[in-house]
């Protein structure tokens, strides 16, 4: 569930911020979740460290020019980037993956309810 994978996070975030994590604990993932919006990234692409199947790179959220009904307005962006292995990920599926990522940062009523 969205809560168990939110209490392993802040497990591993804690052993971190302790300086107790391992090698172990960091060990056989097949995804990464990387936040350079914290250091200010404005975009970017990242970089699968093997043997992980994909990363999605979240970063910074700026004041940029969109359109809207046919008007330019000021609205706050954020780029998000998923870079992927095409052996194991079909594009459709990371696709639609990024879509449901966008959906969940616009509204986290969707990730939180499982909408």
């Amino acid at each position: 569930s969205y809560a168990d994978v939110e209490k392993g996070i802040a497990a591993l975030g804690q052993k971190a911020k302790n300086n107790d994590i391992s090698i172990e604990d960091m060990d056989g993932g097949t995804f990464t979740i990387s936040n350079g919006g914290v250091f200010g990234s404005l975009f970017g692409t990242p970089i699968i460290n093997p043997p992980q199947s994909a990363i999605l790179g979240m970063h910074g959220v700026f004041e940029r020019p969109v359109v809207r009904n046919g008007q330019v307005v000021i609205r706050p962006m954020m780029y998000i980037a998923l870079t992927y292995d095409h052996r194991l990920v079909d594009g459709r599926e990371a696709v639609t993956f990024l879509r449901t990522i966008k959906s969940a940062v616009e509204d986290p009523r969707i990730m939180l309810m499982d909408l």
